[in-house]
């Protein structure tokens, strides 16, 4: 049985100070997750294992092979997650502060993309 997408998010984060691009992914995801209610899974499609549905996470961000997939997966809070990341995102100057990272002076930023799909429940009414 194939999976059907239920929902799509965008989201946005950056780390300002560390260049640290898994927070910026971090911040992407709970940036687009934090807009979306998923309620349609148990009301209408009457899914009641929300460890079910699959939740698809894809990142674009500098330096890709950076980012701690656990971490970012760990912002999601159901579903079978799986991760990409990809070249893309922007650094841009920032300011160096010591207290927070030294040697750091580049903002980073990330972009996301949270698919949340569910399995595809045949039509009763073509067999």
């Amino acid at each position: 049985m194939s999976n059907k997408r239920f929902i799509v998010e965008i989201g946005t984060g950056a780390d300002l100070h560390g260049e640290n691009v898994t927070k910026a992914a971090c911040r992407a995801v709970k940036d687009a997750v934090s807009r979306s209610c998923l309620c349609g899974l148990v009301e209408i499609m009457g899914i009641q294992d929300l460890a079910a549905v699959v939740v698809d996470i894809h990142i674009a961000c500098p330096n890709p092979d950076q980012v701690d997939p656990d971490q970012v997966k760990a912002v999601v809070p159901i579903g079978q997650k799986t991760l990409n990341a990809v070249e893309g995102g922007m650094k841009i100057a920032g300011l160096c502060v010591p207290h927070f990272a030294p040697d750091c002076d580049q903002i980073v930023v990330a972009n996301a993309a949270v698919t949340v799909s569910v399995p595809d429940v045949p039509d009763a009414h073509h067999p």
